[in-house]
């Protein structure tokens, strides 16, 4: 099949646990997204707080008709929503997914929030779903996501020039990234040589 649907699973780590994204999280994204006025970066995605519900709305729709599984960031020293990441673009016939959609409130950019949340996406995708390829894509305006992917240890696949229009509806060049199943290994060690120091 060209996609697939996957259940709804929490991901645990030390410093953040993934929840399956629900509308009990509304009130904590809603703050999160104030933190630093995430939402007012015109080359994101994230939602206003006025439009918060009606994206959470719009993730779960995405999920039931298999194309994402949508998370909540948790901080797990106080419970503290901190943002949201999603499996998106499920093709198992590859099998593929694609990580992405992931905002964390600013206060949180450089705990090691971001990194732990991709090493447990990504050791599920390698290590439970099989995927030979795990992607990532961001804006080419974005250079903070893209230096961020980076230091996952992705490698910089290309970019997909007019590729959509953003939120503004200005063209957006989208920049993509991989990590393929030879090297999630040595990915892997990274990422955990990171998160050590946290």
């Amino acid at each position: 099949m060209a996609a697939g649907r996957l259940d709804p699973i929490t991901l645990t780590g030390r410093l953040v646990r993934l929840e399956p994204l629900s509308p009990d999280h509304l009130d904590g994204l809603v703050e999160a997204s104030e933190d630093g006025q995430m939402y007012d970066r015109w080359y994101t995605s994230i939602a206003s707080p006025d439009d918060m519900a009606a994206d959470v709305q719009h993730r779960l729709d995405l999920q039931a008709s298999g194309f994402m599984l949508p998370f909540t960031t948790i901080r797990q020293s106080d419970g503290a929503v901190l943002g949201g990441t999603t499996f998106y673009d499920i093709q198992l016939d590859v099998p593929r997914v694609s990580i992405g959609y992931t905002w964390n409130r600013a206060s949180a950019h450089g705990t090691g929030s971001n990194p732990e949340s991709k090493l447990l996406l990504m050791t599920y995708a390698f290590e439970t779903l099989g995927v030979e390829c795990v992607r990532y894509e961001t804006s080419w305006m974005n250079t903070q996501s893209q230096a961020a992917i980076e230091r996952l240890g992705a490698r910089r696949d290309g970019v997909l020039r007019a590729d959509k229009r953003e939120r503004t509806g200005a063209l957006r060049d989208t920049v993509v990234y991989s990590v393929l199943a030879h090297e999630w290994p040595s990915v892997k060690n990274g990422l955990e040589h990171r998160l050590r120091h946290r």
